[in-house]
């Protein structure tokens, strides 16, 4: 049988395999039972033969690593819901963390991430995202590989000194937004985004893995550190989701998921989310059923959903809300209005009074109908319900098909490298041509010392112009003398 067994009701409630990729919410106040929900879900796919990925944001989420412990309360519950093939067993499970320590790494490059999604992750405004853009266009047409943070932060400095030309070519670029997402840049840096933009980066098939005997092995991120950057956390998990949409074929309603997303602090995702990828994630969670791929989000309240998302999650499980004050208490009437209604239950009175492990669940039936809510008691999960030591965490890490191509960092040539050797090369030309210059300039003033000094042209000298003067004065008195005293002579004999 294709499906999940969720509990007891007035019967026992199943979630369709057929209808599993029709996504989902699971609900509750804090400590009303959400993550055992979650537990029973992914060990139910699990036994399909369905991957999972599973957002740890607490820690307790490891436990589907180990067998449970043996309980009379446990037992007490098996035995009321009747589950005949109860056995405490682990999970196939695949750890994984954004900065390598509780799991493999997971990384992407700048160029995968993308301007749209860096720009959530940076918190930059439009204008800035237009500088960041053109940045990328930039890089495409330069033919430079944007792998991690130091790439990027060259190619900014590479825009910066060549902004006017880029300017002409795709627009302005504006230095003071430059500076704005390098300090950004910094700010990500400080949160450890480092980490996760590099090499090798994760390759989606290595989520959807079945183990030996056919389970579907569930991914467990560890989120605990992550949570606290709520904006990483949701750009990283909107850019896994978009890249499955991508990159997966169309299959239809298969007869099981091919793999099944769970977000859990659901809301971290649409807090101050601009409107244009607000609409890219509905899009995606609308379309992407038809890939195979099933959707679960997880959060507090219904409200913390956008309606035009949560319109589509028909597999519902509501554990109890609190109604304390007036938005908590219209929380109520807005869950409660989103299940089909159940003659037999006051799903609005019901819903403040609920046990922890209990739940009104609402799954899709035949021809993916939304079934009348049943009030229901959440069949226990056969995992150990808590954390595991660091010692149990080492020994499933070490045992992972995956650890030997994420462990290694990659770091090959991509747009640092280039243009630290473009600048380098254009150093060493500017200091070469200097030196030639130089022994030009040398050259030539030891060939001026060398020639021997000559007139040019018939300029004279101060000295030799006097001379000449002074012989053509003396010259000139002596002739008159001399013509006076002839002429005397002449015409004094005359007379």
């Amino acid at each position: 049988m294709k499906d999940i067994l969720v509990g007891l009701g007035e019967d026992k409630v199943y979630l369709s395999g057929r209808y599993a990729n029709r996504h989902g919410l699971v609900a509750g106040a804090t400590g009303t039972g959400k993550s055992v929900s979650l537990m029973v879900l992914a060990e139910g796919f699990s036994r399909l033969g369905v991957p999972s990925l599973i957002a740890d944001a607490k820690g307790d989420i490891a436990g589907l690593s180990m067998p449970g412990t043996p309980h009379a309360r446990i037992d007490e519950r098996v035995e009321r819901i009747g589950i005949d093939d109860y056995v405490q067993q682990g999970n196939p499970v695949v750890f994984w963390d954004l900065w390598g320590e509780l799991g493999h790494p997971v990384r992407a490059t700048i160029s995968e991430i993308g301007p749209t999604l860096l720009s959530r992750m940076l918190g930059l405004n439009d204008t800035q995202e237009g500088v960041l853009n053109v940045t990328f266009r930039a890089a495409d047409d330069a033919g430079l590989l944007l792998l991690d943070l130091k790439d990027l932060r060259s190619l900014l400095n590479h825009v910066n000194d060549n902004r006017a030309e880029l300017s002409q070519r795709y627009g302005l670029v504006n230095p003071a937004s430059l500076a704005a997402i390098q300090r950004a840049l910094l700010r990500l840096e400080a949160d450890g985004a480092a980490h996760f933009f590099a090499e090798p980066a994760l390759q989606l098939e290595d989520l959807m893995r079945q183990d030996l005997s056919g389970r579907g092995i569930i991914n467990i991120l560890a989120a605990e550190r992550l949570i606290l950057q709520p904006r990483l956390y949701s750009s990283f998990l909107l850019w896994l989701l978009s890249e499955l949409f991508e990159r997966l074929p169309e299959v239809g309603d298969p007869e099981v998921p091919k793999l099944v997303f769970f977000f859990d602090e659901a809301h971290l995702l649409f807090n101050d989310c601009p409107p244009a990828l607000r609409q890219r994630v509905e899009q995606v969670v609308r379309l992407i059923r038809s890939k195979g791929v099933g959707v679960y989000f997880c959060s507090q309240s219904p409200d913390d959903i956008p309606n035009e998302i949560l319109g589509q999650l028909g597999n519902r499980i509501q554990h109890a809300l609190r109604a304390f004050t007036p938005r908590d208490q219209k929380a109520v009437r807005s869950a409660a209005e989103t299940f089909v209604p159940n003659p037999a239950l006051n799903v609005r009175e019901v819903m403040t009074t609920l046990g922890v492990g209990e739940a009104l669940v609402s799954t899709l039936g035949e021809r993916g109908v939304p079934q009348p809510v049943q009030r229901t008691l959440v069949a226990p999960p056969r995992c150990r319900m808590g954390p595991l030591s660091a010692e149990e965490r080492a020994t499933i890490r070490a045992r992972s098909p995956v650890g030997g191509r994420y462990d290694t960092l990659i770091d090959r040539e991509s747009a640092y490298e280039m243009l630290k050797q473009q600048a380098e090369t254009a150093a060493r030309a500017a200091e070469a041509q200097a030196q030639a210059d130089e022994a030009a300039a040398a050259e030539a003033a030891a060939q001026a010392k060398a020639r021997p000094a000559r007139r040019t042209g018939n300029r004279q000298g101060v000295g030799e112009a006097f001379v000449k003067s002074a012989v053509r004065t003396v010259g000139t008195t002596l002739g008159r003398e001399i013509s006076r005293g002839l002429l005397g002579s002449l015409f004094g004999g005359k007379r």
